[in-house]
């Protein structure tokens, strides 16, 4: 029997693109279990009533899940730990570049400044010797830790992962898996217990999910993350990548180009089962 997640981080109100991203996921799991995981690493941006808010929404939606839901702000010793063994493995390092730094590397070897945080880091920090980090570290420098993929790559057997959705290129059925495709990525930042692709394979471990759908947006996210899984000796997940729900422009909606909220909605009159409709989806005999 499946088990599914919806993840949101509760930094702004919900809308369409995560109303569709929810009932892929609750209709996933039908016959298994349904789970709710708020992604509120960002301490800084998340909040108690933007949690209530995703509450209200999905309930609204008709959805209800597995209690009780998991906060990643409590999470923090389980990814230590993680941190930890993957460095008595000699696969992380820190990085001290600023984003502006990443930015200005990148330029120089031919790409856009403004591709930096989509375009693979290029290991500017990777090369430093022990006594330069222990430098660094000990005259208070602010890094982030990466994974050196390369290395990870080295020390696992050829890795796959099972596509039950479609890629952005429409891939699906067995896929090798390419360890360096996103180059090495951060896991995690200072005053951050840990950032997305090492929190999201451990909370999937714990959560016992079998089945991850998610955006073709986060398609290639696949790759590093069954690394890891296999790195940290976890369960892979098979996988079920969707459409994004666009604006008008083409654009994938977003809380930072401020879409349209399913509250904003739910003012304006429209019904759950409106909602469903307009997703392409059946109306559930609890949406009303």
């Amino acid at each position: 029997m499946p088990t599914t997640r919806f993840a949101p981080s509760p930094t702004g109100l919900l809308h369409l693109g995560h109303a569709f991203a929810a009932l892929t996921a609750f209709d996933a799991a039908q016959g298994g279990q349904f789970v709710l995981r708020l992604e509120d690493l960002d301490r800084g941006r998340a909040r108690a009533d933007y949690e209530q808010s995703i509450r209200e929404d999905l309930a609204w939606l008709g959805l209800s899940w597995h209690e009780p839901l998991l906060r990643q702000s409590q999470r923090g010793a389980a990814y230590r730990a993680a941190l930890d063994y993957l460095e008595t493995r000699d696969l992380l390092y820190p990085c001290f570049c600023t984003r502006t730094e990443v930015a200005a590397e990148i330029g120089r070897a031919g790409e856009a400044p403004h591709q930096a945080e989509t375009t693979v880091y290029p290991g500017t920090c990777r090369s430093l010797t022990s006594l330069e980090r222990q430098r660094r570290v000990a005259a208070g420098s602010a890094y982030a830790i990466r994974l050196d993929t390369a290395r990870a790559a080295a020390v696992v057997a050829p890795l796959t992962f099972t596509e039950y959705g479609a890629g952005p290129e429409g891939q699906r059925g067995i896929i090798a898996v390419e360890p360096t495709l996103l180059g090495d990525v951060v896991l995690a930042r200072k005053g951050m217990a840990a950032a997305y692709h090492l929190a999201v394979v451990v909370d999937d471990a714990f959560q016992r999910i079998t089945l991850v759908t998610r955006g073709h947006d986060l398609f290639a996210a696949t790759h590093v993350q069954r690394l890891l899984q296999a790195l940290l000796g976890l369960p892979a997940p098979c996988y079920a990548h969707h459409r994004l729900i666009l604006d008008a422009h083409g654009r994938k909606l977003s809380k930072r180009d401020h879409a349209a909220t399913l509250r904003s909605l739910r003012e304006q009159g429209m019904r759950a089962a409106d909602i469903h409709l307009s997703l392409g989806r059946i109306p559930a005999a609890a949406a009303g």
